[in-house]
């Protein structure tokens, strides 16, 4: 079968369900796609649908996240909380409370644990990835799930299906454009252009990042953007840049199509290789990654902007809470 290791609440399993093993096979190279040594709480139901959630490095933003996760949850979508390089107790204590699944990894390779946990749930065909600075917003599962079967019938095969993000390459043109806030911006920054990574001011500002969660008080809240834009045409958008994939929806048949995400054993931490191999595998095979541009949710910051928002956020709470209605 290969060496594949589940560790069930800190015990390691000598029989492991057939269910869990069959989609493995002993090649060299399977093995080192979803070989793992770790922790797995299995509580699926089931489900043709699956949230998979990285989670395990910003405690601080956990309450504010998963505060929204429960509140707009469906009943038809299974939820695997997944660790990289961590094992975390407040994680899994979250998940025995919410009877969700909790996979926690040695390595710190975010390909693999994804890839591990889509294994560990065969019946799964539909995948919600979210990463642990995501803020989602009212009916964001059903309004994306619903937005990718749209955009089927467009003129379009979408590959992956994303929502407005608050901070992205792609995205934040976008909000600022629907809002009529793309003058004030290019004042206080300069020109705004679609660009992600080193070239994108959007990636790499602090200041840019707290203008978009608000601060000078020219953009809304993500949740008052999410509820003007969904009133407004339905309308996907093909993505014509590398995309940031911090909130996605896919089918599992593409990610059986691209053979996984990679695996570099000898790369320590392996972050973006998840992205660039999406991100290519759509562009090359016309299968385009796309946007709702009627669901906005909230992305945190980028790495360059993490501390500076972080000192943010303890000071305006209030940006990021969900409100009562």
């Amino acid at each position: 079968m290969g060496q594949f290791k589940i560790y069930l609440q800190n015990n390691p399993i000598t029989k492991i369900p057939y269910r869990y093993l069959k989609g493995i096979k002993d090649t060299r190279i399977e093995n080192n796609l979803l070989h793992f040594s770790g922790h797995f709480d299995n509580r699926s139901k089931g489900n043709e649908k699956l949230c998979i959630i990285l989670a395990g490095y910003k405690i601080f933003l956990f309450d504010a996240v998963f505060s929204r996760i429960k509140e707009f949850l469906t009943e038809d979508i299974d939820v695997c909380v997944v660790s990289s390089g961590l094992y975390s107790n407040k994680l899994d204590e979250l998940c025995k409370v919410n009877n969700w699944s909790y996979l926690s990894i040695k390595e710190n390779n975010v390909s693999l644990v994804q890839n591990a946990a889509i294994n560990l749930h065969l019946e799964a065909k539909f995948i919600y990835k979210l990463d642990e600075d995501i803020f989602i917003t009212e009916d964001y599962f059903q309004r994306l799930y619903e937005a990718y079967f749209r955009a089927k019938e467009g003129d379009y095969n979408p590959g992956v299906m994303a929502p407005l993000l608050l901070i992205n390459g792609f995205t934040s043109l976008i909000i600022l454009d629907k809002i009529g806030a793309r003058q004030s911006f290019n004042e206080r920054f300069g020109k705004i252009k679609h660009a992600a990574g080193s070239n994108s001011i959007i990636e790499n500002n602090l200041n840019v990042a707290k203008f978009l969660w608000g601060n000078g008080n020219v953009i809304p809240s993500i949740d008052e953007l999410n509820e003007q834009f969904y009133e407004e045409p339905k309308k996907e958008t093909p993505c014509s840049i590398r995309f940031s994939i911090g909130a996605i929806l896919f089918e599992r048949s593409v990610w059986e199509r691209i053979h996984y995400f990679d695996v570099d054993r000898k790369d320590k931490y392996m972050m973006g290789k998840d992205e660039v191999k999406l991100c290519e595998y759509c562009m090359i095979n016309s299968l385009p990654i796309m946007v709702s541009e009627n669901i906005v949710v909230g992305h945190f910051s980028f790495g360059p902007q993490t501390e500076g928002m972080k000192e943010f956020y303890k000071k305006h709470p209030e940006r990021f809470a969900l409100k009562d209605k």
